[in-house]
């Protein structure tokens, strides 16, 4: 098996997470893991990130996150998944409609890093050198909009 084969997506890719502000500013990104690991796996396997995140929440922030993170609930607030074969009742729609609205921002993150340069959209390199690369765009699109944080 091709660890770089996503199945979800059906294409060879990596596995970069962000973590954003929540005006959708890109905070961190992780180093890249290969396309076929789930979201917690990558999260997990930063050796700081969920204590980093543990401590913000522990001082009443919250730490909103989809359901790719459905593997750490004590962490992340997520949204209801829908029960297979079933439906989500009322109460839980109408949660996952007032979670979609904060998370919003956090996929501008993403989208502000892909939009914004090219080469992590088409990169043909060395699938383990990706993190760098994305962390390199990070510095520069602080640079370039010049923000501290």
């Amino acid at each position: 098996m091709d660890l770089w084969w996503s199945g979800k997506h059906h294409h060879h890719g990596g596995n970069i997470q962000v973590v954003s502000a929540p005006d959708g500013w890109p905070l961190w990104t992780s180093g890249v893991r290969p396309g076929r690991e789930h979201d917690t796996s990558v999260a997990r396997a930063d050796p700081d990130l969920l204590a980093r995140i543990t401590d913000w929440i522990s001082h009443g922030a919250l730490a909103l996150a989809d359901l790719g993170y459905e593997g750490e609930p004590e962490t992340f607030t997520i949204p209801f998944k829908k029960p297979k074969d079933g439906q989500l009742t009322i109460d839980q729609q109408a949660y996952n409609a007032i979670h979609g609205g904060p998370t919003l921002p956090g996929e501008r993150a993403n989208s502000l890093l892909k939009t914004t340069y090219k080469a992590l959209r088409r990169y043909r390199g060395c699938p383990w050198r990706l993190g760098d690369i994305v962390a390199a765009a990070l510095v520069l699109l602080y640079h370039e909009h010049r923000r501290t944080t």
